[in-house]
């Protein structure tokens, strides 16, 4: 990563440390869950990764990890109601596939009134309880030094793959309600953005 040589250089659009800070805001505003879902996709490459961070962090947190596997709308059907008849939650990691069925996502979280936490913030957006995501207006910011760098003639396998370093966490005070859960006031002053 710090010398990717070729022509390849770039930004990643996600921490896989981040999983922890995602479950540990779901527990936060909802205490009580005790099984929660990761949704992915194995044939994201990036799914071993997060299933192997949500799965290290889980126990410290009193959390039995459920791993759901999809691959289209009707796995995640499927597997949102697997989960709902179990009492849980959903944590979310980038993924296209989720990413694609997002509007399905969260209203199969409403209509079961389980507590989930993204990876994006358009999730919260279309009524999603909350996210912690990659601020992308820094991302690209940063990322435009480089395209001017590399205008200006540095070769592009010379400069490192940096990882995300800013995030914001969204909340949807309508959802929180909704799902009858009150918002600690702890979380609600870390919060960058509440949708009312």
């Amino acid at each position: 990563m710090a010398r990717p040589g070729g022509n390849i250089t770039g930004f990643q659009l996600f921490e896989f440390s981040v999983i922890g800070k995602l479950l540990e805001a779901l527990k936060e505003i909802a205490p009580k869950v005790a099984r929660v879902a990761c949704l992915v996709n194995p044939d994201n490459p990036a799914a071993d990764f997060h299933v192997r961070s949500f799965e290290a962090v889980a126990p410290s947190l009193a959390v039995q990890p459920v791993i759901a596997r999809v691959h289209n709308s009707a796995d995640i059907v499927r597997a949102i109601e697997g989960i709902a008849a179990e009492t849980g939650g959903l944590l979310l990691p980038p993924d296209d596939t989720t990413v694609v069925h997002r509007k399905l996502v969260v209203t199969l979280a409403a209509r079961h009134r389980l507590p989930a936490v993204y990876s994006f913030r358009s999730f919260v957006v279309d009524g999603g309880l909350m996210s912690y995501a990659v601020d992308v207006v820094d991302l690209f910011r940063r990322s435009a030094s480089y395209v001017d760098r590399i205008l200006k003639g540095e070769k592009p396998g010379d400069l490192p793959v940096q990882a995300p370093t800013r995030f914001e966490l969204s909340l949807n005070m309508q959802a929180a309600k909704a799902l009858g859960l009150d918002v600690p006031p702890t979380l609600l002053a870390r919060a960058d953005e509440v949708i009312e």
